[in-house]
């Protein structure tokens, strides 16, 4: 029997948060990292996949959250690809993926497509206008 796909398309609308400071990048990047926890993702995913029960899963979640309830799963400087291209030392540019595995299956477990936001992104950005700020945006479904 031949495989049946059926694809759709739907338009949401999303919401974009932004904010400038007048912190440097560094110091903007460095309070957000401080928030959150930085649980070895090998390790976590091993303790995830290896939990007998619900319990066990839910600890290990636990152990790699920050202060704010939140991990970092991932970190990507996009502003190396160009700082590389161009030789100098900007753009810096970092984007965060944040979350908590907890709160996206409460989130999932009613509308499945939520999933897709879960973790969240968070962009950080030097800007040279208005002068010396960081840039810091966040989407999320509306």
């Amino acid at each position: 029997m031949k495989e049946k796909i059926v694809m759709t398309t739907r338009r949401i609308e999303i919401e974009r948060f932004s904010m400038i400071s007048s912190k440097p990048f560094q110091a903007v990047l460095a309070a957000l990292k401080a928030a959150v926890g930085h649980p070895d993702m090998a390790e976590f995913a091993k303790a995830v996949k290896g939990a007998q029960t619900f319990a066990e899963l839910e600890d290990s979640v636990r152990r790699g959250l920050g202060e704010t309830g939140l991990m970092m799963f991932m970190e990507l400087d996009h502003g190396a690809i160009l700082r590389q291209e161009t030789g100098l030392d900007t753009p810096r540019i970092v984007r965060l993926l944040i979350g908590n595995p907890l709160i996206m299956k409460d989130m999932a477990k009613h509308v499945p497509d939520a999933g897709s936001y879960a973790p969240v992104t968070i962009l950080l950005d030097e800007r040279k206008y208005p002068m010396n700020t960081t840039g810091v945006a966040k989407r999320k479904p509306g």
